[in-house]
């Protein structure tokens, strides 16, 4: 017995299942949870700051947070897979659902329903009857101009013994459907098209590769860099003033990619107006553009909101920031008795190699900044906005590759009615800066402090200063022991050389690991004692040496900034900087921060939102309106039934209905 199969058999269940696949795709309840999916994702997205570095993502959410939201591709959201599958779904949705309904929809603005019985007119709930002293046609020609004259189309179909008139107006009403589906499909395309889905696609056939390392644009390997005819993107580039730029960088996740421009843009000059209070207010650039297709040069200022369109390239001026600036600095010693600056020249951007008493070290400089605009309380207890002043940031590297941040001002800074020249440190960029206060002596300067600091390791002068301090004890009490006064004159030097190392913090520590907890107390108040008499005769030291007669000019005055001194020296150990780096001088290089962008789906996308515009004023504002007008001929006479309906606004479609009905009142006056 054969068990072969035709194969026509399986054409029935095949175009079943391509019916429940397009009912599916086309329904109403998938394309609400489409939109809904990229209505959250775009609240996501702009909630959550896009396309940013990755380390302020960590900083900011830690790493557990940052890897469970890099995962979702929460930090470039439109150009994350999922959310493009949802646009490609959504495009699906829609051009399946203007496919099953668009013929329907003409068949229903060309449709005048003129099939309909007289028992479905006197079910309606708009309805009227008049008993006319007319003939039928006589009645219809009457109507039929009634009709015109209030905008509606009209069909008419005569029967054995009645005339029907089918009218309706507003049929466009149909058509905002069909231009509000377009429109979502044109939309999304548009955005598909401007969007990372061409980047993604070939990153996922492995013909594209986002580059992570930090390197010239000349030397980003060709899996990184996108061709120079590549229809769209959006991409960043940072030109210092008198320079110029030919490529882009592409933000992509963890990584870059390079996009080569057909041109060089060059900024000629970059200007920027600030507050009174320092904060930016607006800022300018004047670019040149050179174009091998062109003859000459061409010159033209962006500024915010201003963009400069070239042969499709929109230039906006989107940001600024230092573009290699040179620095004048002194590098005061501050582990060491030397006292006198090194002069060093950097530039913001560049590494300097500098030699210390640790080894080699790197100097980086990352940053310049001319304003720096904090919160300070003043003498209110209001918070107000100052401007602190021109700093610069660097990264001191050692040989071994470990490396903290710091950020000097360059002016004195004032707190509690004192001046302090400030230097911030870090480990890395998740912790805030903490600052080291030092004070300002009287001609405006740090050289007392770090002359005094010099003083704790000229080991000479601190060794003089102790035996001169116990020979005074010693001789005192009447006491000549050489081997015990030279005991304590050598822990009095071990005491000097604990406290350079952490200040009295350090000294505490000291005493907690070696006294017992019984005579802690004690020993730290015997040795906070010695240590500010032999602090106090070094600052007296140095105060003689710079010409204060102590005992007419010292006061209140001098006593602060031994106590600010002792502060900031405590401070030192974890400074950990052989060297505090002094601003004196700046060649201000600024640079101007230009967004390119390449979007010929934007031209789609305004299409889009015109055809949506249409739409919904067709559908909110051209309602669609039918009418019904029976005519029943009885011996010279003629019964007119008049019934209506609107798919929209029933109470001003009923509104209208009646103000129709009574004209045909005052025309017929009959009710």
């Amino acid at each position: 017995m054969s068990t072969a199969t035709h194969p026509t058999s399986k054409h029935p269940r095949n175009r079943q299942t391509a019916s429940v696949w397009l009912e599916f795709l086309g329904s109403m309840n998938l394309a609400i949870t489409l939109l809904v999916a990229i209505a959250v994702a775009s609240v996501v997205g702009t909630v959550l700051q896009q396309n940013q570095a990755y380390q302020d993502y960590i900083i900011k959410f830690g790493p557990f947070w940052f890897d469970v939201f890099d995962r979702l591709g929460l930090f470039n959201v439109y150009g994350a897979g999922w959310f493009m599958l949802i646009l490609t779904f959504l495009v699906v949705s829609t051009s399946v659902c203007i496919y099953r309904n668009t013929p329907n929809m003409l068949r229903e603005m060309r449709s005048y329903r003129t099939r309909v019985q007289r028992k479905s007119l006197e079910a309606f709930h708009q309805r009227r009857e008049w008993q006319v002293a007319a003939s039928g046609i006589d009645i219809q020609k009457a109507l039929g101009g009634w009709l015109s004259n209030h905008g509606y189309r009209f069909r008419v179909k005569s029967g054995d013994d009645h005339i029907l008139l089918a009218a309706m107006r507003g049929r466009l009403n149909r058509l905002g459907y069909f231009c509000t589906h377009t429109a979502i499909v044109v939309i999304c395309l548009g955005a598909l098209f401007d969007g990372n889905f061409p980047l993604v696609l070939r990153e996922a056939a492995g013909k594209l590769k986002p580059e992570t390392r930090d390197l010239p644009a000349s030397e980003v390997p060709a899996i990184s860099r996108l061709p120079v005819d590549n229809p769209s993107f959006r991409g960043s580039v940072r030109v210092p003033e008198g320079t110029s730029a030919n490529v882009l960088f592409l933000q992509m996740r963890d990584g870059y990619l390079v996009q080569p421009l057909p041109f060089s843009v060059e900024v000629k000059d970059f200007r920027i107006e600030h507050y009174t209070t320092g904060q930016p207010k607006s800022y300018e650039s004047d670019l040149v553009i050179r174009d091998p297709a062109e003859a000459e040069p061409i010159e033209q200022t962006i500024s915010v909101n201003h963009p400069w369109i070239y042969k499709g390239y929109a230039i906006y001026q989107a940001s600024f920031s230092d573009g290699g600036t040179g620095l004048s600095l002194s590098a005061w010693p501050v582990n060491s008795a030397a006292a006198e600056p090194h002069v060093l020249k950097g530039v913001v951007f560049e590494d300097l190699k500098v030699e210390t008493a640790r080894g080699p070290m790197t100097l980086e400089f990352t940053d310049f900044r001319m304003f720096n605009i904090n919160p300070v309380i003043d003498a209110d207890g209001n918070e107000e906005q100052k401007n602190f002043g021109p700093s610069f940031t660097y990264k001191l590297r050692d040989a071994q590759g470990q490396a903290l941040e710091y950020e000097n001002y360059m002016s004195p800074v004032e707190f509690d009615g004192r001046m302090y020249y400030l230097s911030g440190v870090r480990e890395s960029a998740a912790e805030p800066f903490r600052y080291l206060h030092i004070p300002v002596d009287a001609n405006g300067g740090p050289q007392r402090f770090i002359k005094y600091n010099a003083l704790l390791y000229d080991d000479e002068r601190v060794l003089a200063v102790v035996r001169q301090t116990t020979d005074q004890s010693f001789g005192q009490v009447e006491m000549d022991k050489p081997v015990l006064q030279e005991d304590v004159v050598q822990s009095m030097l071990r005491l000097v050389a604990r406290y350079r190392q952490g200040g009295f913090d350090a000294v505490a520590a000291m005493v907690e690991s070696n006294v017992p907890a019984d005579k802690r107390e004690e020993v730290l108040e015997a040795y906070f004692n010695v240590l500010q008499t032999l602090l106090g005769e070094l600052y007296l030291e140095l105060l003689a040496n710079e010409g204060v007669d102590i005992e007419q000019d010292f006061g209140a005055e001098e006593g602060l900034f031994l106590d600010e001194a002792l502060a900031a020296i405590g401070s030192l150990g974890s400074y950990a900087s052989p060297f505090y780096l002094q601003l004196t001088a700046f060649d201000f290089v600024q640079a101007s921060g230009l967004q390119i962008a390449r979007t010929p789906g934007k031209n789609v996308v305004y299409f889009g939102f015109a055809l949506l515009i249409a739409g919904v004023f067709l559908m909110f504002y051209v309602p669609n309106r039918r009418l019904w007008c029976w005519i029943d001929q009885q011996d010279g006479t003629g019964r007119v039934l008049l019934a209506g309906t609107g798919n929209r606004h029933q109470r001003d479609f009923k509104e209208e209905f009646e103000h129709l009905c009574g004209q045909l009142d005052a025309r017929w006056k009959t009710s």
